[in-house]
Order: C-alpha cells, then structure tokens, then sequence
C-alpha cells in the first residue's frame, strides 16, 4: 500500500492543485456569484424563511412518510452529508496549509454556495420522478437530463453519477472512516480494524434498512450531535475569550496577506489560502457538488422554493456554524496570543510538532479540556459526523446505482460501499483524501453545467 501511495499520490495531488487552483475556485464563485444575482440574492432575502421552516420542522419532527421524507428529514439528510470530516479535519486542514486566512476564503464559497444550493435544491424539487412502486426519486441526473435532452444529457447525467458514487459512495466512505480511525487509535488506542468493524456493522443496520429508517436515524442523530459540539467549542472559546477578537482578526487578516504564517512569497501564500479554502470549502458544505439534492428531492413540500429555502439553512449551519467553530478553536489556542503555530512557515513548524490536519483540533481543544478528554471529545464528534454522512452518502449513491441500473443494483451497491468503508480504517490518509478531492471536483462539472442550463427555470420558481 505505501508502494501505491508514492506512486498514486503525487499525481492525484498535481491535477487536484489545476482543479483547485485554475477550475474550481472561478467555477463555484462564479456560479454562486450568477444564481446570487439570478434570484436577487435569495440568501439573504429568504434565509429567515428558511430558518422558520427548519425550526416549525424540528417541532413536527417524528411524523412518518408515505414515500420520501419530511422537509425536516430531508434537511438533517443533507446537513449529514455536509457536516463531516471536512467540517473539524477539513477546516484544520485549510488552517495548517493556508493559515487562517484560509477560513475567509470558506466563508465567501458558502455565501455564494447558498445561492447554489437553493438553485440545487429547487431543481431536484421540479423534476423528481417516481418509480414503479411510487417511491421518490431525484437529484442532478434528472435535472441534468431536462437541461440536456439527448444524448449530451445522457452522457453528462452518466458521467455524474458515476463519479458520484466513487466519490461519495466509495472513496468518501473511506475518507470519513479514516478519520474516525485515527482519532480513536488517537484517544483511546483503538485499533483501526476494530473501528473499521463497528463502522460496518452499525452502517450495514441503517444502510440496508432503507430511506425511512436512515431519515428516522439523522432527525435525531443531526441536532444532537451539532449541538453538543457548538457547546464544546463555544466552552473553549470562553475559556481563550482573551484571544477571540484577535482569531477574527487574523482570519481576515491573512486571508489577504497570509505569508506573515504560512510563510513564502505573497503570492505562493496567497494562492494557498485561497486554494486551501475552495478545496475544503466545497467539502465542508458541498454546494454546486450535486451531493444534498438528493435528500431535497425526496422532501414532501408544497413548492420547490420552499425547500430551496430549508437547502440554504444546510450551508449555513455547516459552515458559518460548525466550520467557524472549529476555525476559532484552533486559533484561539494555537494561533492567537502567541501561539506554537503564530510563526511564518507555520506549516513546517505544526510538521516538526507532530501535528496535521488528523490530531489538529484534537491538540487544540486539549489544550483547554487537558489530552484526555480534549482527544476524546474530537473522537467522539468525529464519529458522529462522519458517521452520519457516510449514511446519506450511501442513500445518494443508491440513487444514482438506480438511476444507472435498476432497483437491482442497490443492494449490491451498499454492500460494496460497506467494504470500503472498510478499507478506510485501514489506509493511506493522504491518498484517500486526495481520491476523494479528485472525484468531488469531477462532480462539479456536470452538476454546474445541468444548473447553468436550467437557470431560468430556477428564476420562475423564485418566491419574489
């Protein structure tokens, strides 16, 4: 496996920098940027709308569904899928390699993401299908196909969910069982293979029990688990409340001349932390990847803008929620006031501390909650947010398997992704985000072009 590592990785990380760097942060501003102004700033218009829809939902909360989920359901579906790894090691990542300026960048993708996912969420709304038994089905491939009917479409809509399902469906799987793995072995010596078995195990009940069962599961799972970590964070925060000011300072600070700490020319700095932040930011919350449409299509609502609405409150609560959370704690306590990682070159510096993107916000909260529980709390988190998405994860690759090859194809398909969640546990870390990275980009390309080409189908279903 190292043998495959060294030869995989530096190649995978060569087209992921030309991505990142020259396609994918111009492609989701810019399309965030045109559906921001396509629906007269939807975001900050009707993000309210959506926060009381969300909120009368968690009231509502438990009713069973004849086929698909509640709006309520389907938003904790999605906000599994956006609240991962990538919200605590992503964001610690995007810190280490682009200093904290890099969170700046984080925030801009998710503002103009949430133009994004409304114009996602609408869409997966309109052209929902159902299937023979009268079971929901949507997400990109069908508005993909209405933006492109023939054969573009066809090619275009196979092409996603193909990279889909291995990113998500497969290498995703390994990503998020990756980083409980290590956090376990981290904070309570819990061998990988161990981890990797109970992962499957409790997977497998969720996974193969079907989409009421897994929407029964994250309505609970969702607000549980973003609560107790805001509450953890935030009782990090009061503790290093001397350094808060200067941590927001810092973010905004560096994201314009972030060579004062991650070191190098203004320009390699600049490039990093703005890199740094696309590649985590899309994902942290997964706008313009085609991911959460999935869930939004099956929501049971009166109209597509509704649940465009409930699609933005997703991004918000995954990046300018538990992203920034994360951001501050390790900056407060590594960063600001003088901290191990406040030099240029801080990046060789966390390296020569045994730190990286895996233990970062593990080391950071330890440092208030003491190596015990500050590595058990992350743990724990981790597990739970990962966990979470590699459920909905699954329930879009199950979509897309049907969408390609019948109802035939979703048992075979879970049980193909178990085994990945699997081998996760037990391999390279760099390379499986890496992987990963790849197969999200390759995603971006035909869900932006199906959005692009159904703009003006999102304008109608705007609520003026």
């Amino acid at each position: 496996m190292e043998r495959l590592t060294q030869l995989l990785l530096p190649a995978v990380q060569t087209v992921n920098n030309y991505l990142s760097d020259y396609v994918l942060l111009f492609l989701l501003v810019g399309t965030g940027l045109f559906f921001t102004l396509k629906t007269g700033f939807v975001q900050v218009r009707c993000l309210g709308e959506g926060m009381r829809q969300v909120f009368g939902g968690l009231l509502r909360r438990g009713q069973k569904q004849e086929s698909g989920m509640s709006s309520f359901q389907a938003l904790t579906t999605a906000i599994a899928a956006q609240v991962g790894t990538g919200n605590i090691v992503g964001a610690s990542g995007a810190i280490l390699l682009g200093g904290p300026g890099a969170i700046f960048w984080m925030w801009v993708i998710a503002f103009f993401g949430m133009a994004t996912v409304y114009a996602e969420a609408v869409l997966a709304q309109k052209t929902r299908v159902r299937d023979e038994t009268g079971q929901v089905l949507g997400g990109p491939v069908y508005y993909i196909r209405a933006a492109f009917p023939g054969a573009v479409g066809r090619f275009l809509a196979g092409f996603f969910a193909v990279a889909l399902m291995l990113a998500l469906g497969f290498l995703g799987c390994m990503v998020q069982s990756n980083s409980i793995s290590a956090a376990f072995e981290t904070a309570f010596g819990v061998p990988a293979w161990m981890s990797g078995a109970v992962l499957v195990v409790l997977g497998g009940f969720v996974m193969l029990g079907g989409t009421q069962r897994l929407a029964s599961v994250t309505e609970k799972l969702v607000p549980a688990m973003a609560v107790l970590y805001l509450l953890g964070g935030l009782a990090v925060l009061a503790a290093r409340w001397q350094n808060v000011g200067e941590a927001f300072l810092m973010i905004f600070r560096y994201a314009f001349a972030p060579q004062a700490v991650v070191g190098g020319s203004v320009g390699a700095a600049l490039k990093a932390a703005v890199s740094q932040g696309a590649k985590r930011g899309l994902f942290a919350n997964e706008a313009g990847m085609g991911s959460t449409p999935h869930a939004h299509a099956l929501a049971n609502v009166k109209t597509p803008h509704e649940q465009g609405c409930v699609a933005m409150v997703g991004v918000f609560i995954g990046t300018f929620s538990v992203v920034t959370i994360t951001a501050l704690v390790v900056i407060v306590t590594l960063y600001a006031g003088g901290g191990p990682l406040h030099v240029a070159g801080s990046a060789l510096r966390a390296e020569a501390l045994g730190l990286n993107p895996s233990n970062l916000a593990q080391t950071a909260y330890s440092s208030v909650f003491g190596q015990r529980l500050g590595t058990a709390f992350i743990a724990i988190a981790l597990f739970f947010f990962a966990f979470s998405t590699v459920l909905s994860w699954n329930l879009f690759g199950k979509l897309n398997a049907q969408y390609l090859w019948g109802p035939g194809a979703v048992r075979p398909y879970t049980l193909l992704s178990l085994a990945f969640l699997f081998l996760g546990t037990v391999t390279s870390a760099e390379l499986v985000w890496g992987l990963a990275d790849l197969c999200n980009q390759l995603m971006v390309l035909p869900n932006v072009l199906g959005l692009l080409g159904c703009a003006e189908t999102v304008k109608k279903l705007t609520r003026k």
